[in-house]
């Protein structure tokens, strides 16, 4: 009987770990039998530690060892699209946003900025003494390369779109540049994640047991994990929540043995998603109690486990460790080559010294630096995709523009999910068309009240007591003894009774209301925070005031208006209404919590405004979407068309299509800008709109990237990673892993917008495709040739786009993207581009989940998109004689 046919029966009759533990030996898949000098330091190391000294290095929170001169280390550190940290750090765009450039190389360049300032947070976490929180390692959880498989998921925002390949390409790209040139010398460990098969429902993700069949897994859910682990050599990976076939993904034979560790040759660490070691007793109720459920994690390839008790510093749960070692049903021995993995990491990236040409420390003055601006707006221009254009952009100089629609002069929605609050100076559509074409030119037309709102309130608008600009914050130190662990449940009670020191220990002016205190050396882990001042409104009219974020409470001219001590971090913003004076100050006072003072500055009137505004305008550029406070990770609340932080239809908020019914009323040409993470219905604008843009979340200086695009000072060059579905009826139900029917590869409707348009200001034009097999035959590999001619009258970027149609076999897809090259080209200028297939490139995948090069007639064709859609193009066909079989 297979280990895991086994498991599965002995988890159904409720008896998992009473199956007696081999004594002593780790199991195959985790022997590394390398003997390079970060692993025979790691166990040097490891064998000078105590049991007790080795079990709670096993959480994600490591506390120090003083006397072996080991620090603390926190392994979690987020950096999905910029550095996070309590220093304004550059924000990229989202990474659907980052895949939509098709541009490997840009990802990678990107991917290195984030690296660096990611490096950096831990030199100032060394200055500090504050080792051990969150964000202050030196690795990262980061790429998200789950397949965005149903336009619904919350989180799909995080990844690199529909497709296999593009996700691998990219997700490849984003791990040589965090990691750099060595992996075995990372300057930062990439953790892509979350493995496998996961990619929704948000609500239901810790207890979800999904069954994917062998064709998909190999086809869709396993090849971008494939190429992150054994082409860009990833040094860590993370398991995901849900349950795969029976087992949940992190004690997974398939995954975690199977694939990873026996066919990969992953010799890497294993990293838990968040109390998904406890879902595996808590919730799959897979293992009989908690030793068992991480005695199974552990054995199954589990390192690290990253537990949500550790943020409020709970004491005992490395509790559960000592009692299957006690029990059985682990040994010392799995444990150290737990450990081995771990430190030897460390190792690696230098936080431990002793490893020869280890990556040497960054200063913090690389943090925001401009060099990093300069390239997230370059991401910003190349992400962004002209779907629509009938003539009217790039706009003229001297047009008259209004700007309608809630994300017009919003900043919230440029930064994404996984961001950090304190980013470089966010530049709002409004503000960046008003550079582009004079603030004469442009209008603002305020919105009404709006599920989006809720902008951070910016240093201009914000005073400190005495008049200077910005906030006074007071940090105030605990007097009551604070313990370095809390018994389960004890922190709350403690917070409820800690008292505090009358003077603070640290005060100073801040720029704005944001989490700096990680910056300070002098305040505790736990003290008390003060933020007061006065807000200074730039104009009169109507305003949204309020909190974003758990914990603080804010009192706004003399009440209380605002009190975030119950809310989760990702709740929607609490915010009141009122009609403010410009000029005048509004005092202010936040305490407590991790809380944001935002606003947004709105209209009574929007539908008279609108129409007023358009009578003196050329054009109305509308700028709608959603925000990833709506499409989200697992919240708490439900509106309209959301519910657990996903998507419940397709469609815009139904304020927003009113508006926009409202300005198609006034007759004037309508450029909607889409700001958003996922597909939405654009069938609105498809009929309605002169020029549609899809903008995504686009980053600190996506305001500028969308002006230069409509003012014709960047060519657009972006294409959709994601097929634009009209509705959710045209799709299978979410929970359902099978792929048929999903994206392009297998959708056989009529989208709204196909997986790889995208327009220009110029034309190109392909010469015939000629195709020479490898020696031996095409089931070797092939080169693929083709001209590409820049027809038109600019210069502009092509995504020059190889799909590959597949012999008539059954399950095969419709076609699928096999190769991928920006190109830049002046007008008239020309360039021969080859392609280099090989055997995996031309593979697809039997029913049984086999991957091989099968014998038949093919079909390649490189162009702007999808074949069949009417774009630039040409194909060429070829044979295969003979089949060729790959490994997993």
């Amino acid at each position: 009987m297979g280990l895991r046919i086994r498991h599965i029966l002995l988890a159904a009759m409720g008896g998992a770990m009473a199956l007696p533990v081999a004594a002593g030996t780790p199991t195959p898949q985790r022997q590394d039998e390398r003997t390079d000098e970060a692993i025979r330091l790691a166990r040097e190391l490891v064998a000078k530690m105590t049991v007790e000294e080795k079990l709670p290095q096993l959480l994600n929170t490591a506390p120090a060892i003083p006397r072996l001169n080991i620090p603390a280390y926190n392994w979690w550190t987020e950096s999905l699209h910029g550095a996070l940290g309590p220093i304004p750090t550059t924000n990229f765009p989202e990474p659907v946003g980052l895949a939509a450039t098709f541009d490997a190389p840009l990802v990678q360049q990107v991917a290195g900025a984030i690296s660096t300032e990611v490096r950096a947070f831990h030199t100032l976490a060394r200055q500090t003494g504050r080792l051990g929180r969150i964000g202050t390692g030196l690795d990262t959880w980061s790429p998200n390369i789950n397949i965005f498989r149903d336009p619904r998921w919350g989180r799909g925002q995080e990844t690199y779109g529909e497709d296999p390949f593009l996700t691998a390409e990219i997700g490849k790209a984003y791990i040589r540049g965090m990691q750099g040139p060595d992996p075995d010398r990372p300057h930062v460990i990439a953790t892509p994640k979350h493995y496998a098969v996961h990619s929704g429902p948000e609500a239901t993700r810790h207890s979800d047991n999904f069954y994917a069949s062998p064709y998909d897994l190999e086809d869709t859910y396993l090849p971008a994990f494939r190429a992150a682990i054994v082409e860009a050599k990833a040094g860590s990976i993370m398991c995901a929540y849900n349950r795969v076939d029976g087992q949940p993904a992190c004690a997974s034979d398939l995954l975690l043995k199977d694939h990873l560790r026996e066919a990969w040759g992953f010799k890497g660490y294993v990293v838990s998603d968040c109390d998904a070691v406890r879902d595996i007793d808590e919730n799959h109720k897979y293992a009989p109690d908690p030793a068992s459920g991480v005695a199974i994690a552990i054995r199954s390839g589990v390192d690290s486990e990253c537990n949500t008790n550790t943020l409020s510093d709970m004491a005992g749960l490395e509790d559960r460790y000592r009692d299957a070692l006690a029990r059985g049903l682990l040994t010392e021995a799995q444990i150290d080559e737990s450990l081995v993995l771990l430190f030897a990491a460390r190792y690696r990236t230098g936080d431990l010294p002793g490893l020869k040409n280890a990556p040497a420390a960054v200063s913090t003055s690389v943090i925001g630096q401009d060099a990093h601006r300069a390239l997230t707006l370059q991401a910003a221009e190349r992400s962004m995709v002209l779907l629509k254009n009938s003539g009217v952009l790039p706009l003229k100089p001297g047009t008259r523009i209004a700007v309608i629609g809630p994300h017009g002069d919003a900043t919230r929605v440029l930064r994404g999910n996984y961001s950090s609050a304190l980013s470089g100076p966010p530049i709002s559509v409004v503000d960046g068309l008003r550079a582009a074409l004079g603030a004469r030119n442009v209008t603002l037309v305020p919105f009404g009240e709006s599920v989006t709102d809720g902008d951070r309130v910016p240093t201009s608008a914000l005073r400190t007591p005495d008049g200077k600009p910005g906030v006074l914050v007071r940090y105030y130190n605990p007097t009551t003894p604070v313990p370095v662990k809390f018994a389960p449940g004890a922190r709350d009670a403690f917070l409820a009774r800690v008292r505090y020191a009358d003077q603070p220990v640290v005060s100073r002016i801040e720029a704005d209301v944001g989490d700096r205190q990680l910056e300070l050396a002098k305040v505790s882990d736990i003290h008390r925070r003060v933020f007061t001042g006065f807000l200074v409104p730039p104009d009169t009219g109507t305003y949204r005031v309020g909190l974003t974020g758990p914990g603080g409470v804010l009192t706004f001219d003399g009440k209380v208006i605002a009190d975030r001590r119950k809310s989760k971090y990702n709740d929607l913003p609490a915010l009141t209404t009122f009609d403010l004076v410009a000029g005048k100050r509004y005092p202010f006072t936040i305490e407590g919590g991790g809380s944001d003072l935002v606003w947004k500055r709105i209209s009574r009137t929007p539908d008279a405004d609108l129409k007023r505004a358009a009578a003196d305008a050329d054009a109305l550029v509308a700028v709608v979407g959603l925000t990833s406070d709506m499409e989200a990770e697992e919240t708490s609340f439900k509106i309209e068309g959301f519910s657990g932080g996903d998507k419940t239809s397709l469609d815009l908020p139904r304020n927003q299509i009113a508006m926009l019914e409202a300005a198609r009323a006034t007759g004037k040409p309508i450029i909607l800008v889409a700001m958003n993470g996922s597909p939405i219905n654009l069938q609105w604008g498809k009929d309605h709109a002169a020029a549609i843009i899809e903008a995504w979340y686009p980053g600190e200086t996506g305001g500028t990237a969308a002006a230069n695009i409509l003012t014709g000072r960047t060519n657009p060059s972006g294409r959709l990673p994601l097929t634009f579905y009209r509705s959710v009826d045209d799709l299978p139900p979410f929970s359902d892993y099978s792929m048929r029917g999903r994206t392009y590869r297998y959708f056989t409707g009529t989208p709204v917008y196909p997986f790889g348009h995208g327009l220009s200001y110029t034309s190109f034009s392909y010469g015939p495709v000629e195709v020479r097999p490898a020696s031996g035959g095409a089931q070797n590999g092939l080169t693929v040739t083709t001209h590409l001619t820049n027809s038109g009258a600019r210069a502009g970027d092509e995504v020059a786009q190889l799909y590959l149609d597949f012999p008539d076999i059954p399950n095969m897809p419709r076609h699928a993207l096999r190769g991928f090259q920006r190109v830049s080209l002046k007008p008239g200028e020309s360039r021969t581009l080859r392609f280099d297939l090989s055997p995996r490139d031309l593979s697809s995948v039997t029913p049984e989940g086999m991957r091989r090069v099968a014998p038949g007639s093919y079909r390649v064709t490189v162009g702007s998109g999808q074949p069949g859609t009417g774009v630039a193009g040409e194909a060429a066909a070829f044979a295969v004689e003979k089949a060729r079989d790959l490994p997993k």
